[in-house]
């Protein structure tokens, strides 16, 4: 019998691949009664195959592709010989994967999610995950396009992400990552939000804040003037440039501030410990032996974080006596030349020099006095020493100007 010279089929093929693709040569040999056999294809898989002489073929479709979920085709060869089942042989095909399916991320991998800035450097701070319908070693990268300065992954094909570098909440409150993953010709991206959360670890500084230099997050602390008078007693005292105020060096947490007197006249002096108002509690007994009195304050976040400012009030004498001109009525003249501006003299030929006297100061020389012309003239000016100037080229001759 023919039909018994045969054997079991075991062969494979890719998936996708194109209906006609050889399967595989059937073994019953033709003798001299090969026109009574008749090979016959069935099972449940036999419509995955065509008979071509003595060679199988793949019987695939445009509607109808190869696919490896599928994983092993099975079909049976029926030999007839007049008619008569002679041999039954089974057909085994394995589909072998062709890498066409793109792989996914895990919704639950990527998305948002917040690390504090005190995370240290070195640690797995989050792993991504992708699936593969054609089962394929994925391999995770990160895109350089995104903030990939602060992670990298050491181990390729584990999805864990490490920290590269220090978060500074300060500098940087979320982070843009771009993820991928590759298996051959595939690839798919992510993006994951990363939101950073502010740790304890920032000094506070008291207000207003001047950077030690551009781009430092470093305050020089301000020292704060007040100035008041013999006669100031029990009052919250006003400063310069602005009220005694601090703030925590970390934003996002904001944490309350104390202040407290480090040094100074904590008797005559005492502070607010949440708002950081300084009170004078009683008046100054004799200003020429304390001018000025100095204290240092400090704010505290926490027994290791604090910052120090100086204080400084001056006392100062009361404003009781208008100042006053020592004459009512000055008189002087100019000499028409070719200098554009001249000195108005005297007619004693001195410099003329208007004089005021303030009986608050013991010489009566107030420091702060400042002359200005009444209205403005465009033909004179006055100096902060009191002394007349003149322009002489805007005379004439015979003009006569009398400034009032």
């Amino acid at each position: 019998s023919l039909c018994r010279e045969g054997s079991d089929i075991f062969s494979s093929v890719r998936e996708n691949s194109p209906t006609g693709e050889f399967i595989s040569n059937i073994s019953i040999a033709a003798g001299p009664q090969a026109n009574t056999i008749r090979l016959c294809l069935t099972g449940r898989n036999a419509n995955w195959f065509y008979l071509e002489g003595r060679t199988i073929r793949l019987n695939s479709l445009v509607s109808r592709v190869l696919d490896r979920e599928g994983s092993v085709l099975i079909a049976e060869l029926t030999c007839y010989e007049n008619d008569i089942i002679q041999g039954n042989y089974r057909i085994l095909v394995e589909i072998l994967n062709e890498n066409d399916n793109r792989p996914n991320f895990l919704l639950e991998t990527i998305q948002p999610f917040t690390i504090s800035e005190l995370t240290a450097v070195n640690s797995v701070v989050f792993t991504v995950k992708a699936i593969d319908a054609d089962g394929d070693v994925i391999s995770y990268i990160i895109d350089p396009s995104s903030d990939a300065q602060f992670f990298r992954i050491d181990l390729p094909n584990s999805g864990k992400v490490v920290l590269n570098k220090p978060l500074d909440y300060e500098m940087r409150t979320h982070l843009q990552l771009i993820e991928s993953n590759t298996v051959d010709k595939f690839n798919t991206s992510a993006v994951l939000t990363i939101n950073i959360k502010d740790g304890d670890d920032q000094y506070p500084h008291f207000l207003p804040c001047t950077p030690v230099s551009p781009g430092v997050p470093i305050c020089t602390n301000p020292t704060y003037t007040a100035n008041i008078t013999q006669k100031h007693q029990d009052m919250a005292l006003e400063f310069s440039p602005g009220p005694i105020r601090a703030e925590d060096g970390d934003r996002g947490i904001n944490t309350s501030l104390t202040y407290t007197i480090l040094s100074g006249d904590q008797d005559r002096f005492v502070i607010n410990n949440s708002t950081g108002e300084i009170r004078l509690t009683r008046a100054v007994d004799d200003r020429r032996l304390t001018p000025n009195f100095k204290l240092t304050i400090m704010q505290v976040d926490d027994r290791l974080k604090y910052s120090v400012a100086s204080v400084l009030v001056r006392v100062l004498y009361e404003n009781t006596f208008p100042p006053t001109f020592n004459r009512t009525i000055y008189k002087g003249f100019i000499i028409q030349s070719s200098s554009p501006a001249s000195i108005v003299s005297t007619y004693g030929n001195q410099v003329l020099q208007v004089q005021v006297s303030d009986l608050d100061f013991t010489d009566g020389l107030n420091p702060n006095i400042h002359y200005s012309l009444h209205p403005p003239s465009g033909l004179y000016q006055v100096t902060q020493g009191g002394v007349l100037i003149a322009r002489t080229d805007q005379l004439h001759d015979f003009d006569r100007q009398i400034l009032q």
